[in-house]
């Protein structure tokens, strides 16, 4: 059964067609998504490195921008000696438009001497920052972030010296101005990045997008290395999430720019797609298990069934094979070819059965015709002929004794034995009056006696008479059995039990010899040459036994005939 398994079309298919499927498919679905995953890893923290690094740059562009501009302004007042500083203010300011608030000249004393936004220069005069930058070096100063007292708002202060003895060029501006209106040409507007300006006090100088900082700027990864001169990124785990952190130095003013985001955020549409393209196969193998379900279910449970019943059907068991199977419609047109063909051979087998039948009786009704004429005629005047030499004898007594007399009963009386044995070989006779039992008893004895075979003979249960059809059926199964052993099994010791059960008589035939392979079907026994086999079989199914062979080569025979009880068989007593 499970070799039969194992070469079964469902086993075959699901190791040969589900399991690999299967397997191609958790590997590709695994590997496609963890290069999937690293790919998209890597693909946004170079985006994002290049991003701050280009934004660093840009703010450095627009801060130089600015120092060149008051530069330039202080280079005007060079240029033109006579020129008030009112008027170079007034024509500077589409030069100094960058300074939202506002330009001035300052002595170096502190002293404003000309200015466009004297309000804001009057509350700026008295922070520390506007004293840092009232002596510049040569190439210009700009000064850190710092609160203006005026409105709160950040600030930062640009100052450069002009010839002039004394007197500095000074421009003001809003970093968050100045910050947001240049990363809105690098980062969207809408997006999911948080992007930090920090200077080198840790002040925030801009956000944008979601707040990640926590504990301040300073436990931050990326701001130390940012401030160290570096450029790069970080991945850290922020809760079921990876975040990358990229991070990059304005060194102009010592600012670094730090942005943070989700990568897995960031995947297009067509890396999500070729995420969960393996998934696609997922509903291919459903069908395929499906279709391998239905086939299982449909076509090879039923053609299995369909089997063996065929397999019984060669035993010549009819009956199952008219059981449906189920399945799809073939398969059970196929059971109802089968079926007609089954009744066929039943009645064919029956019509044999009963050829059978009567030449089986016609053959021992002329093996008892012949037993009778021997016993009735030949035995006796065999016996009459030895009574007569022996009175020949005993009247020759009185004048000597005669070898040939002696010799001619001798043979005489061996010839008697012979026709006995051969009497009781064509037809027990003593069957009919002593039963079964007994007949077996003989027979046994006498085969024993006849060769070198020890037959160990037993019974159980109380003895029942069956019809005389199936007692000598019996007897010849048992007599053939013995002559088998005898001539072909090369067995030292072979037994005989008969056990009367209360439905049924179970006759069971052992030998220690050589055994042989069992032919599948009866329909081999003929081919391979065990007419004896077909010879039982065929005495079985004419009194409606049930015949069971077990051997294999090495480890002898052993035969069960069981023979149902037949309605009013009669009763004796215990043999």
């Amino acid at each position: 059964m499970k070799k039969r398994l194992w070469r079964g079309s469902t086993i075959q298919s699901i190791a040969v067609i589900v399991l690999p499927l299967t397997l191609v498919l958790v590997i590709v679905s695994i590997g496609s998504f963890q290069i999937h995953q690293n790919a998209m890893r890597s693909l946004v923290g170079n985006r994002d490195e290049r991003s701050a690094m280009t934004a660093a740059s840009a703010l450095e562009s627009e801060i130089e921008h600015r120092l060149y501009a008051i530069q330039t302004l202080s280079t005007l007042a060079n240029s033109n000696p006579q020129a008030s500083l009112d008027t170079i203010l007034a024509e500077s300011q589409s030069l100094m438009k960058d300074f939202d608030a506002g330009t001035a000249f300052v002595g170096y004393d502190g002293n404003m001497i000309s200015t466009n936004n004297k309000a804001i220069w009057q509350s700026l005069e008295s922070t520390p920052e506007f004293d840092l930058v009232i002596d510049p070096k040569p190439d210009g100063a700009i000064s850190a972030a710092f609160t203006n007292p005026l409105d709160g708002h950040q600030i930062v202060l640009v100052s450069s010296r002009t010839a002039k003895a004394g007197l500095l060029a000074i421009g003001a501006f809003s970093p968050e101005k100045m910050i947001q209106g240049t990363l809105q040409d690098i980062y969207p507007s809408k997006g999911h990045i948080a992007i930090y300006i920090i200077d080198s006090n840790y002040q925030i100088l801009y956000h944008s997008g979601p707040a990640t900082l926590e504990g301040g700027p300073l436990q931050h990864p990326g701001v130390g290395e940012a401030f160290k001169g570096q450029s790069g990124t970080i991945y850290m785990q922020a809760g079921q999430d990876e975040h990358v952190v990229a991070y990059s130095p304005i060194k102009k003013v010592s600012w670094a720019i730090v942005t943070e985001e989700s990568w897995e955020t960031v995947s297009s549409p067509t890396l999500r797609t070729s995420q969960i393209v393996p998934l696609i196969m997922i509903p291919a193998l459903l069908l395929a298990l499906l279709a391998i379900w239905f086939g299982a279910r449909q076509i090879v449970r039923p053609l299995q069934a369909l089997e063996a019943r065929a397999a019984r059907l060669a035993w010549g068991d009819f009956k199952p094979i008219e059981l449906p199977v189920g399945g799809i419609a073939e398969i059970r047109d196929l059971q109802n070819e089968l079926a007609h063909m089954a009744g066929q051979l039943q009645a064919a087998q029956q019509s044999l059965h009963s050829y059978i039948g009567a030449m089986t009786k016609g053959q021992e009704a002329e093996r008892l015709r012949l037993a009778r004429e021997l016993h009735d005629g030949t035995i006796q005047s065999l016996i009459a002929l030895k009574q007569r030499v022996q009175l020949a004898r005993m009247a020759l007594k009185r004048g000597g004794s005669s070898p040939e007399l002696k010799e001619l009963e001798s043979l005489t009386e061996t010839t008697i034995e012979e026709l006995r044995r051969t009497t009781r070989a064509l037809r027990p006779i003593y069957l009919e009056d002593l039963g079964l039992v007994a007949a077996l008893e003989m027979l046994v004895s006498e085969t024993s006696r006849d060769s070198t075979l020890e037959i160990d003979f037993r019974t159980s249960g109380t003895e029942r008479r069956f019809s005389s059809e199936e007692e000598l059926a019996l007897y010849r199964i048992v007599q053939e059995s013995l002559n088998n052993i005898v001539h072909h099994a090369q067995a030292a010791h072979a037994s005989l039990r008969m056990e009367f059960q209360t439905n049924k008589l179970t006759l069971e035939i052992s030998d220690d010899g050589k055994g042989f392979e069992v032919p599948r079907t009866p329909a081999e026994f003929t081919p391979q040459g065990h007419f004896g086999l077909l010879g039982l079989y065929e005495r079985t199914e004419l009194i409606g036994a049930h015949l069971e062979i077990v051997s294999s080569p090495g480890n002898g025979t052993h035969l069960i005939i069981s023979l149902p009880y037949p309605n009013g068989v009669k009763e004796e007593t215990e043999s």
